[in-house]
């Protein structure tokens, strides 16, 4: 089947994959890796949470919402 270039693509939805993987196969350093590499987005996704917020709250300033 083919996909229709106008339709919206399917979102993978990669946390719930994440979530659904097996850790049973990876060694402790494979885990000490996932935990770093899972650190490191979380932080990446705090400084982009912070920096929208105060996006936001210089736009409500601006506008006097």
């Amino acid at each position: 089947m083919f996909e229709d270039p106008d339709l919206p693509r399917r979102k993978a939805d990669t946390l719930a994959d994440l979530a659904r993987e097996d850790l049973d196969k990876l060694s402790v350093a494979e885990l000490d890796d996932r935990i770093a590499a899972l650190e490191a987005e979380l932080a990446r996704a705090r400084a982009k949470r912070t920096a929208a917020a105060s996006f936001r709250a210089a736009a409500d300033e601006l506008f006097k919402r």
